[in-house]
């Protein structure tokens, strides 16, 4: 049964399905597991109609230090707000909490080059959140939570642009503006939590992909789910402000509120929405294989965070994506 609690857009490091056998260590791969199924839905798509300048142009430095974390709770308690914030509805879930424990990631290597942080407009107001270069076929896939393209069955995410390796205001790598954004047909139109996942196809910078300036993780769809993960991501919410990595680890465990979501104690806040979950994740190289993003949490528990299990749904995503 779905607890009857309060939802804000979570931003706590989705606990993804740990990837049997998945070694950190090896150079990123493709995505494995299990071709999706015939016949299923494809993804909900849609081309940003931007003109990159105008979007790069919009962030300046103000803008994105007065960005808010994806998820906030703007406030009340029934289902179904006018006011809420994108991603909010009447699962009593919350896509993001309160924290304060996650230590600032200082080990360099590949993770801190392949993840960044998101900027972006929604409904009119700017927002921030996390991705992760993952290896694809266009070189430009970054994947993220559904909630961090588009507000469920409302509107898409406009002004969109991803900071690779984002360190206390440094952009090392530049910004990349988005073409295409994917979200699971699920969440688009049913707003499923279990099924909260996105990628976004970038445009190019400098005349290059993105991937050819921070390398890229390997992405499993195996939908396995035992073993303990480690996540990263932005949290901006109090006492965090956005402007370092930081990172949580430890064993998950199934969701009993009613989603197929995997859960891991971490109490990262809302900013960290759409960071990755990483499998077999090697400390040395900063290298894993990427089994979730950082979904939600629940009101009553600001120290879990949850993510999807990556299946043949979030598949097709990625596949049209890395095809786009």
């Amino acid at each position: 049964m779905t607890p009857s609690l309060l939802r804000v857009l979570v931003a706590p490091l989705v606990a993804a399905a740990l990837a049997a056998g998945a070694t950190g260590a090896s150079a990123a791969t493709g995505p494995t597991g299990p071709a999706p199924a015939a016949g299923g839905p494809g993804a909900v798509r849609h081309t940003a109609s931007e003109e990159p300048a105008s979007v790069l142009a919009y962030w300046t430095e103000d803008r994105m230090a007065a960005a808010r974390p994806i998820g906030r709770l703007i406030g009340g308690a029934a289902d179904g707000l006018l006011d809420a914030p994108p991603g909010y509805g009447a699962s009593g879930r919350e896509h993001q909490a309160d924290g304060g424990d996650a230590p600032e990631w200082t080990g360099g290597g590949a993770v801190a080059r392949t993840t960044g942080r998101v900027f972006l407009s929604m409904d009119g107001r700017d927002f921030t959140c996390t991705a992760s270069v993952v290896r694809s076929r266009n070189a430009s896939t970054v994947v993220t939570a559904g909630h961090c393209l588009k507000d469920g069955s409302g509107a898409w995410a406009s002004k969109w642009v991803f900071v690779p390796g984002y360190d206390d205001g440094e952009e090392p790598y530049g910004r990349y503006t988005a073409r295409e954004m994917l979200v699971t047909p699920e969440w688009a139109r049913r707003t499923d939590d279990s099924r909260d996942f996105g990628a976004a196809v970038l445009r190019e910078s400098g005349g290059a992909p993105v991937q050819e300036a921070t390398g890229a993780q390997r992405i499993s769809f195996s939908g396995d789910h035992t073993g303990s993960v480690r996540s990263f991501g932005y949290p901006a919410r109090s006492p965090y402000d956005g402007r370092t990595l930081r990172t949580c680890d430890g064993p998950t465990h199934a969701d009993r509120g009613g989603t197929t979501a995997r859960g891991m104690s971490c109490d990262m806040t809302e900013g960290s929405s759409g960071g990755p979950w990483f499998a077999g994740f090697d400390s040395g190289s900063g290298r894993g294989t990427v089994v979730s993003v950082v979904s939600f949490k629940y009101a009553s528990d600001a120290g879990t965070q949850y993510g999807p299990v990556l299946g043949a749904s979030e598949r097709r995503v990625f596949d049209e994506a890395q095809d786009a």
